[in-house]
């Protein structure tokens, strides 16, 4: 017969070197044509592959496969899965019989095992099909195992996880202690990466030996913000991973969000003193600018604006509603990034350029709003902000049949909502667009919805829907609930409602407006004298 390991490229002499003899398969000569057949597909393979031939699963496998054995090859080569797997025996023997005795292949995506190898007993990760070999016959000879190692993704994408769920944990810590215990709970929750850990701040938690010096546990420095006081992360690194580049790097991200965090506390600490006349004035300076806005004759517009529970927590959000000489009406929410009076002066140069820009252009909403990222830019508004931009307008057509056209750009902004004349909440979802007064921002979009008799649009800052508890698209979620089947409703009586139900106890301010759609004037109910004015 032909050498069956002719195309075993470096993997050949290893292959020869086997007394297969002396194995379960016997001599070379004895092969049957399937496993001949096999061998030789397996070896002119890129991706991993091995046989695991006989009831004694004996290994064959290809150059692709050594990685995985890594200190276990050549030792491995013609010797029984038992033998060579002993330590994940019980977790991949069910698998092999199953395939072997004829139910059928096996595919598994990510399974974990502790393997023996590179000197430890490894955390290990494999995506792979098993699948049975039979002879002419129809008889199941060996099993086929195609394989691709995923341990460096599945623990990488676990710490990645591991640093969000740490960075939103602590973002909104009060202070030290707190963002210790915050950190710690969620450290602790990871002992496959983070066998022991320990934050030491001084002056913060209670004083704490020196770390212990061995050589898989390490103290990394936290810069406090204070003068010879820095404090320590300690951590004991996991005893079934390498430590390598990777995993100091991890720790590494983990002390410097935890220096981060520390930052900001101690800057919050700082400016604690100036808070509360820095809210004043920024919420003067706000209502100053939230006027009560245009009416139009076929469309009841109903505005609020409710500034932060927390103190400091006031600065950019805005409403505005004006008409165009063409007698369409212009609705715009907005929100500048930051909280601060800085925000709020750049929410007073932002709102009054988009004033400026709509009225001057004449032209749909994606229009302005890049004309408005050109004026920002030219004019050093150094300022970023989310705003949606809607105009309110019937042509001949709509008019002819009692309708009404809302054409919208979304710069960043929560999405706004629908309420349709039969009760059903629309989540008017596009693709996100980038905020105002970045740059190289490309050509904005514009989108139209045709609007009945009866229908509301909603449209809101994320200080409405977005707590420290809940997510923005669970808060989305919440208010297109609470707005199913409340189309009876006025625009200033669906205001009301919601800041009844999200106002209490805000975090960020809240700015609303909303748009309700009748045929004509008649249709509209007369609102309170105040109903306009913010709240």
């Amino acid at each position: 017969m032909t050498d069956p390991f002719e195309a075993a490229g470096v993997l050949g002499e290893a292959y020869r070197q086997v007394d297969w003899a002396a194995t379960p398969l016997g001599p070379v000569q004895s092969w049957s044509p399937a496993l001949v057949a096999a061998v030789d597909l397996i070896v002119r393979s890129r991706i991993g592959a091995t046989l695991l031939w006989g009831p004694e699963f004996v290994l064959l496998y290809n150059e692709a496969y050594i990685p995985i054995l890594a200190e276990k090859h050549p030792a491995a080569l013609g010797r029984t899965a038992r033998e060579v797997f002993p330590e994940v025996w019980a977790d991949i023997e069910p698998l092999l019989q199953s395939v072997f005795t004829g139910r059928g292949t096996v595919f598994i995506e990510d399974l974990r095992l502790l393997m023996q190898r590179n000197h430890m007993l490894q955390e290990s990760f494999f995506t792979f099909s098993y699948s049975a070999v039979a002879g002419a016959d129809g008889t199941v000879e060996g099993v086929l195992d195609i394989v691709a190692e995923t341990t460096a993704q599945v623990i990488g994408h676990r710490r990645l996880a591991l640093l969000s769920r740490l960075i939103s944990r602590v973002v909104d810590a009060d202070d030290p202690r707190d963002l210790v215990d915050r950190a710690l709970s969620v450290l602790r929750s990871a002992p496959e990466d983070l066998a022991a850990v320990d934050i030491r701040i001084p002056g913060v938690t209670a004083p704490s030996p020196p770390a212990e010096s061995d050589d898989r546990t390490v103290s990394v420095r936290l810069a406090t913000g204070r003068a010879a006081r820095d404090g320590a992360f300690v951590v004991r690194f996991s005893e079934n991973l390498q430590v390598d580049d990777a995993y100091r790097e991890f720790l590494a991200l983990i002390a410097a969000t935890l220096e981060q965090s520390l930052g900001r506390i101690r800057a919050r600490q700082d400016e604690r003193h100036s808070a509360v006349l820095e809210r004043e004035m920024s919420e003067a300076l706000q209502r100053s600018l939230l006027t009560e806005p245009v009416q139009h004759e076929r469309l009841q517009v109903a505005v609020r604006y409710q500034p932060a529970a927390e103190q400091a927590q006031v600065g950019g959000d805005w409403y505005d509603s004006f008409l165009l000489t063409d007698g369409g009406l212009t609705v715009v929410v907005g929100d500048v990034s930051g909280h601060d009076r800085h925000s709020a002066a750049a929410m007073a140069q932002v709102r009054n350029l988009t004033r400026g820009v709509a009225y001057t252009l004449q032209q749909p909403p994606s229009r302005v709003l890049s004309s408005l990222d050109a004026a920002m830019s030219g004019l050093a508004v150094n300022a970023l902000a989310t705003a949606i931009l809607a105009q309110f307008d019937q042509s001949a057509t709509d008019a002819g049949q009692g309708r009404c056209t809302m054409r919208w750009s979304n710069a960043g902004h929560p999405t706004p909502l629908l309420l349709r004349a039969d009760g059903v909440v629309e989540v008017l979802q596009t693709r996100p667009e980038p905020l105002l007064g970045m740059r190289g921002t490309p050509a904005r979009t514009d989108h139209a919805v045709t609007l009945e008799p009866g229908t509301t649009v909603v449209l809101y800052t994320d200080g409405l829907v977005e707590r420290r508890s809940t997510t923005l698209d669970e808060g989305i979620a919440e208010l297109t609930a609470l707005l199913g089947g409340q189309q009876s409703r006025t625009a200033e009586e669906i205001c009301d409602l919601l800041l009844e139900h999200f106002g209490y106890n805000t975090e960020d301010d809240i700015v609303l407006a909303v748009v309700h759609f009748h045929a004509d004037r008649s249709g509209l109910r007369a609102a309170p004298e105040a109903g306009n004015r913010p709240a």
